[in-house]
């Protein structure tokens, strides 16, 4: 299973110059609920058009959004091996969780400090 961050959903759908392949999207997706959230924050703020707006929601609706339930955020509230951002922090609790009890999963990000965190905690990275 590949988890999913936002920087990979937001430049695939504001067509950045770099994107996931569209197979891609093909994959067993999981995110933290943070994610729904970070990605709404980002499309109101830019005021999209509703075509926009649904292309966002179907997107979401690939991905299985894991709850931002306490024995996921436990993790949150320990020191991680290399410092990092608050919703990093969360989104690798419960990437940490997922690994931690077995799941084979990857992080798929652009953003380089998330990506060395999750090295940091052997969890593997999904090369883009």
């Amino acid at each position: 299973m590949t988890y999913v961050d936002s920087s990979v959903v937001l430049a695939y759908l504001f067509v950045e110059d770099r994107i996931p392949p569209d197979v891609f999207w093909d994959n067993d997706l999981v995110a933290s609920r943070l994610l729904e959230y970070e990605v709404w924050n980002r499309i109101n703020a830019r005021r999209l058009g509703e075509a926009r707006l649904e292309r966002a929601r179907l997107l979401l609706h690939r991905v299985s959004l894991i709850e931002l339930a306490p024995p996921f955020l436990e993790r949150a509230l320990e020191p991680f091996p290399v410092p990092v951002r608050t919703l990093d922090a969360l989104h690798l609790a419960t990437l940490d969780h997922l690994h931690r009890n077995g799941a084979n999963v990857e992080l798929a990000s652009y953003d380089q400090r998330l990506l060395a965190a999750a090295r940091s905690l052997h969890i593997p990275v999904l090369a883009l």
